[in-house]
């Protein structure tokens, strides 16, 4: 299996996500996480998975002048997109209120982007999810934002949380997507890696 291919590699996870540390370690990958600061931003004309893109492979960037023929970098990014534009992290609880109210009796996507570094080469892959929310009451985002605070969430919600399980009523793609990390494209990439195509 995977862990046994990936046993002459390093596995670097550039990610401060206890959710993507908590993927990786359920799928029995080993690694290492590292991290450096990056300020996130991007050209305005990026549209969707362009944003992403872009945003994991700046991330890695920084990395570049350290990595060891044998290192595998993970860095990844998401963004909740609606009507034409990112809706990023809240910044406080009323922004938080406002996002969630954004997404209330509509369907949004999440995407995210996945770039695997080396020390010669680069793959990124992305994949979309749609997520459909019911009509949420002003009570009930306030009850979320006030219970669990997910200032630290693209589209400042948590679908494995208590929103996910009385908000959303349909989904399409990935769950893992949505909850931070597409793991069955980390997956199949790590395997393409590790058998040297």
């Amino acid at each position: 299996m995977l862990n046994q291919k990936l046993k002459g590699f390093n596995i670097i996870l550039a990610s401060a996500s206890p959710r993507r540390h908590a993927f990786l370690q359920s799928m029995n990958i080993d690694f290492e996480i590292r991290l450096k600061p990056i300020e996130e931003r991007y050209p305005k004309h990026l549209k969707g998975t362009e944003i992403t893109d872009y945003l994991a492979k700046l991330k890695a960037e920084a990395f570049m002048d350290e990595l060891q023929p044998k290192d595998i970098l993970i860095t990844s990014d998401t963004i909740v997109w609606l009507n034409g534009k990112a809706i990023e992290k809240p910044k406080d609880a009323d922004d938080a209120f406002r996002m969630i109210t954004s997404l209330s009796d509509k369907t949004h996507d999440v995407m995210t982007s996945i770039c695997f570094t080396q020390s010669s080469s680069q793959k990124l892959v992305n994949t979309t999810t749609e997520v459909t929310f019911k009509a949420l009451t002003d009570d009930e985002i306030w009850y979320y934002i006030n219970t669990c605070k997910p200032f630290d969430k693209a589209g400042a919600y948590g679908i494995q949380e208590w929103i996910g399980a009385i908000g959303i009523i349909k989904i399409e793609g990935s769950y893992n997507n949505v909850v931070g990390l597409p793991t069955h494209l980390l997956y199949e990439t790590l395997n393409i890696i590790a058998d040297g195509k």
